[in-house]
């Protein structure tokens, strides 16, 4: 089976390669990314003990006839992360989400569909759903409240040509933390452990009761893999495993780093609150990872730390 994952240099493109390329059932993988993010790091460090299998495209998704240059060269299967997100500022510049969220997921939409063979997995977002107080599920009525909400849906609707085709699969997924070989601090679990690893200081936004979906890197990682290998029905799917407030985060952080200050930003603020239903339509299709324990998870994010 031969694999392409637009974004595969990003945060979890980089995690993904390490799954698939350990998989004697992955033939060829190609890293199809332009680099905007200067996302470099899994091109170093330890070396894959499969790396023949790995190749290197530098390339954009609006660059249509790139793109389907390498769809028509035997590639299965499309994995969809290349996206602008940059959080928490989700609600900038909509010209830029509109370009690579909604019109490049078009051509990649317009290349799988040129191709005939190919099928695609494309990463979506809870952020279509907006916010609410109210658990969302895979039946929740989009109303996304950002930008980068918008432009996610508005790619959906193109990725559903293919999934009324049976060649296409939606992973809404919640905010994604831990450590991967191409990092990002811009969420929340992820910026507060560098804020409290080298400036022992977290600040808290509005009163942090919010509350957020969560997915570590690692499982979602396994869980594309393991979608490739298992008879999951073209559609629309949830994908987070946890719900954590601001402050319940706060209080995992200062359990392990007791001497940790923290302060609040506009506290006389009610930030928006999105939880998820982690009983997921995707359990039925398969197995899950176990929910860790977020202590742990951190303990472990932490020690990744060079100093």
């Amino acid at each position: 089976m031969n694999v392409l994952i637009t974004g595969g240099a990003g945060y979890i493109g980089a995690q993904l390669v390490g799954e698939l390329s350990a998989n004697k059932d992955i033939d060829r993988i190609v890293i199809y990314d332009n680099l905007s993010r200067g996302n470099y790091n899994v091109f170093l460090g330890n070396k894959l003990k499969t790396a023949a299998k790995v190749q290197f495209v530098k390339g954009d998704i609006l660059d249509s006839r790139s793109l389907k240059k390498q769809l028509n060269n035997g590639i299965n299967v499309v994995y969809h992360l290349a996206a602008r997100v940059t959080t928490p500022f989700a609600n900038l510049d909509p010209h830029i989400y509109e370009q690579v969220n909604h019109w490049g997921t078009a051509e990649v939409v317009s290349a799988v569909e040129e191709s005939k063979e190919s099928r695609l997995i494309y990463m979506s977002s809870t952020s279509v759903y907006g916010a609410s107080d109210q658990q969302a599920k895979e039946d929740t009525k989009p109303n996304p409240k950002t930008f980068y909400g918008i432009s996610k849906l508005r790619a959906e609707q193109h990725v559903n040509r293919l999934v009324e085709k049976g060649r296409a699969i939606i992973i809404r997924a919640g905010n994604v933390y831990g450590y991967s070989p191409s990092m990002r601090f811009d969420a929340v679990i992820n910026k507060f452990a560098f804020d409290a690893n080298f400036l022992n200081r977290i600040s808290i936004q509005g009163t942090g009761k919010q509350a957020r979906a969560f997915i570590h890197v690692e499982a979602i990682s396994k869980i594309l893999k393991d979608i490739l290998f298992a008879n999951v029905p073209s559609g629309t799917y949830n994908l987070a495993l946890s719900n954590y407030s601001v402050l319940e985060l706060v209080d995992v952080y200062k359990e392990l780093i007791p001497e940790l200050e923290f302060i609040f930003l506009d506290q006389h603020l009610e930030m928006r609150n999105f939880t998820l239903d982690t009983n997921l339509n995707l359990s039925k299709h398969l197995k899950l990872p176990e929910v860790r324990d977020l202590k742990t998870e951190i303990k472990e994010f932490l020690g990744n730390f060079a100093f």
